[in-house]
C-alpha cells in the first residue's frame, strides 16, 4: 500500500538559506526543523527533499560537492533522530542547460519519486518556502504548505488560498501530526 510523503524543499526549509551552498560546514539546520521532521516520520510520512540546484548548472560546485553538504545535513539530522528517506535533485537552469521536466516548479523529480518509493500524492504534502517548491500539488493532489522561513516571508503575500502558510516545520508537523 501507498504511503503518503512529505516533499521538502531543502534550502530555506529544512536548513539556513544561503545561496549556492557548497561547503558542509556551513550547513546549518533552521530551529524546529528536526523536530518537525520527527514528527511528520513518526507521523507515517516519507521524507523526501526534492531541491533545484541550479549550482550546478552555473559552474559554481559539482556533484561532489552537492552530496558533501547532504551528508552533512543527514549527519546534523541523523543526532536529533531523524532519517531522510530519499533525496532527489535537479543540476539544471535553463539558461545554461535548456529546459527540463525535473526543475521546480515541475513535476518530474516527485514523479520519479512516487514511483520509486510506491508514494501517494494525494495523501502527500508538499512544503517549501518558495511557491514554486509547492506547485506540484496542483498537478498530483495533496497539501501544499508554505514556511515562512528562507524567502517564505516574502512569497507569503501572494500565496493563493489553496497553499496553506505556516511558520516553519515545527508548526507544520502541529497542525498534520497534531
Amino acid at each position: 500500500m501507498s504511503r503518503p510523503a512529505a516533499f521538502l524543499d531543502r534550502d530555506g526549509t529544512i536548513i539556513e538559506e544561503l545561496d549556492y551552498l557548497a561547503d558542509p560546514a556551513r550547513v546549518r539546520l533552521l530551529p524546529g526543523a528536526a523536530e518537525g521532521l520527527r514528527r511528520l516520520a513518526a507521523a507515517g510520512y516519507a521524507l523526501v527533499i526534492v531541491t533545484n540546484q541550479s549550482g550546478i548548472a552555473r559552474g559554481l560546485f559539482g556533484e561532489d560537492e552537492f552530496q558533501a553538504v547532504q551528508t552533512r545535513l543527514s549527519e546534523l539530522l541523523a543526532a536529533d533522530g531523524v532519517a531522510i528517506t530519499a533525496v532527489y535533485h535537479c543540476p539544471h537552469h535553463p539558461r545554461f542547460t535548456g529546459p527540463c521536466d525535473c526543475r521546480k516548479p515541475g513535476t518530474g523529480l516527485f514523479r520519479r519519486a512516487i514511483a520509486e518509493l510506491d508514494l501517494d500524492p494525494a495523501r502527500s504534502i508538499y512544503v517549501g518556502d518558495r511557491l514554486r517548491d509547492v506547485a506540484a500539488a496542483d498537478d498530483l493532489g495533496g497539501r501544499a504548505f508554505l514556511v515562512r522561513t528562507g524567502y517564505g516571508a516574502r512569497e507569503a503575500e501572494a500565496a493563493p488560498a489553496r497553499v496553506e502558510v505556516v511558520e516553519d516545520l515545527r508548526e507544520l508537523a502541529g497542525v498534520i501530526a497534531g
